[in-house]
């Protein structure tokens, strides 16, 4: 019966993704929200993937005016909104240490090539199969843990200028994070409470809190160096034939790990559509490698439509992608404004971001339904991508599950090499599906 009620509602017409004019007052107002709490965790982001906080800016306004346009035509999913993921900030960062940022420009546009292939050909089954959800969640995890503990240190991080001393416990330490620690309990009680009505109030108010405080307190604040944004093709400038290779690769990774992140949060936002409207993850792979692919021509990063901005845009009351629209016209604001960032304190910009990683290796907690391989599997892949690296982790993890099962199916129930690939594949594929 599900599955034909699924059919019934594909068949359905729901009007236009881009624009529904009984919505239309409904979406501007989500918009606005979710702009509010998109502000501030697109900073924190682009600061942990080591680039100028304008240019995340800068690319989530592109990715919301290429998102509402393709939604007119061809939608991947209805309320979904997109930006700069956290799970890639890492990736990201690791990028720009490797290649250097004059080069990532091309990285993108390498990974926005790799997308369109997967796009082309619809291969996000297959990835689906190689790399399963729950090893996904592994590495969101180690990911969150890198997040967590790069932004904890800003909770008492005294301002430019103030001698640390030796001794730790100084007035003004204290002072600071006890402003944090009260922040932090504002917003975890904010969150508690309005996370399934009022998604945005949380972040909103702490933001007021980190302002006014910084009016009575002195504590470090942003500050947003202005980058001159020119149009230029994405051509690398490597001084070897590994970088070469490497940035294949690498460029490989984000890739993948971007299909499916963003698939993973269509099947989500498939679930919370207030209409219960279907998804389609290759529309949605189509608008995100256009949008890589623009970025990378003025040195933007990397996006997807993040599950938390789309569950914020939700709850805020949208309907259809204007919401996002709006959410591209007022980030744009701050990117031709970022003065007006000046006022937000790192203290408080700390508390989202640490919270935001700790909830990322929370995720590991979703995955107890698939059983008890599968969470310690998961379990050694948050602590190689934490402790070894994000690429090197997550093959080392495939490369040990190939291992034990090549070992289970040749040695116990001696299968031929052929059907042992056919096996470990579909293992993946009905560890997936048993939970759908």
């Amino acid at each position: 019966m599900e599955n034909i009620n699924t059919k019934e509602n594909q068949n359905v017409d729901h009007g236009s993704a881009a624009f529904v004019a009984k919505y239309a007052s409904r979406d501007l107002q989500a918009g606005v929200i979710t702009a509010t709490m998109a502000i501030p965790l697109s900073i924190g982001i682009a600061m942990m993937s080591d680039y100028p906080i304008q240019v995340g800016l800068a690319t989530v306004a592109f990715a919301s005016f290429i998102a509402f346009i393709f939604a007119m035509f061809r939608p991947g999913n209805f309320i979904g909104a997109p930006g700069i993921a956290a799970g890639l900030a890492p990736i990201l960062a690791m990028g720009v240490a490797t290649f250097g940022m004059q080069n990532m420009a091309f990285i993108v546009f390498m990974t926005a090539a790799f997308q369109a292939v997967i796009w082309k050909f619809n291969w996000q089954r297959y990835l689906l199969m190689a790399v399963p959800s729950y090893l996904v969640e592994g590495l969101l995890a180690g990911i969150g843990l890198k997040i967590a503990l790069k932004f904890l240190p800003f909770l008492w991080m005294l301002p430019v200028g103030m001698a640390a001393g030796e001794d730790f416990w100084s007035d003004a330490r204290i002072q600071i994070i006890t402003l944090s620690v009260v922040g932090a309990i504002i917003f975890l009680l904010l969150f508690k409470k309005f996370k399934d009505t009022k998604p945005a109030l949380p972040y909103f108010t702490l933001i007021v809190y980190g302002i006014v405080a910084s009016i009575f307190v002195d504590v470090k604040m942003l500050t947003v160096e202005d980058v001159d944004f020119t149009l230029a093709l994405p051509i690398p400038d490597f001084d070897s034939a590994y970088l070469w290779i490497y940035a294949i690769f690498f460029s490989m990774m984000l890739a993948v790990v971007d299909v499916i992140e963003q698939v993973m949060s269509n099947a989500a936002i498939e679930k919370i559509d207030p209409l219960q409207r279907p998804s389609n993850s290759n529309n949605s792979l189509f608008t995100i490698w256009v949008s890589n692919m623009g970025a990378s021509f003025f040195g933007g990063m990397t996006n997807l439509d993040g599950l938390a901005k789309s569950s914020t845009n939700r709850l805020a009351g949208a309907y259809t992608k204007l919401s996002v629209l709006v959410i591209g016209i007022l980030i744009t604001f701050f990117v031709f404004n970022s003065q007006y960032l000046h006022y937000l304190p790192y203290f408080a910009l700390a508390i989202i971001m640490s919270f935001v990683g700790i909830k990322m290796f929370l995720g590991l907690l979703h995955i107890a339904a698939f059983g008890p391989y599968a969470v310690l599997l998961a379990m050694v892949c948050a602590g190689l991508v934490f402790k070894v690296g994000i690429f090197e982790g997550l093959i080392i993890v495939l490369l040990i599950h190939a291992v034990i099962s090549y070992v289970i199916f040749s040695k116990i129930d001696n299968m031929p090499t052929g059907t042992i690939v056919s096996k470990y594949f579909q293992k993946f594929k009905d560890d997936d599906q048993a939970l759908d």
